[in-house]
């Protein structure tokens, strides 16, 4: 499934194009920061299967005030890398791949 264009950002890692996406409003447990920020990757150009990782911060709307650090393009291209390193393939059609980088959050109390 194809990530929505609108609000999306194109990113090149190591001379391939993906697009990536920030959620903008929080889901419920991320307003509530009961669980971390997650974004979805995918190939620009062939999207296949999504990348979906998740971070170890609060998303940056939740509703408690917990301050989040925003997601910088730097981190979304080590993500990358790090995917690719384990076994995604962008291009082929399938499930999600989730990359889980959420060792460091700790939910709100």
């Amino acid at each position: 499934m194809a990530l929505v264009q609108k609000g999306s950002r194109l990113i090149t890692v190591d001379g391939t194009t993906y697009r990536w996406r920030l959620r903008g409003r929080p889901t419920y447990d991320q307003g509530l920061v009961l669980s971390p920020l997650t974004y979805a990757v995918e190939h620009a150009r062939t999207p296949g299967t999504t990348l979906v990782v998740t971070t170890d911060r609060p998303h940056p709307s939740n509703w408690i005030g917990t301050a989040g650090r925003p997601v910088l393009p730097a981190h979304v291209a080590d993500s990358i890398r790090t995917a690719l390193t384990a076994g995604w393939i962008p291009e082929n059609p399938g499930s999600p791949f989730h990359l889980d980088g959420s060792a460091g959050f700790v939910p709100f109390r």
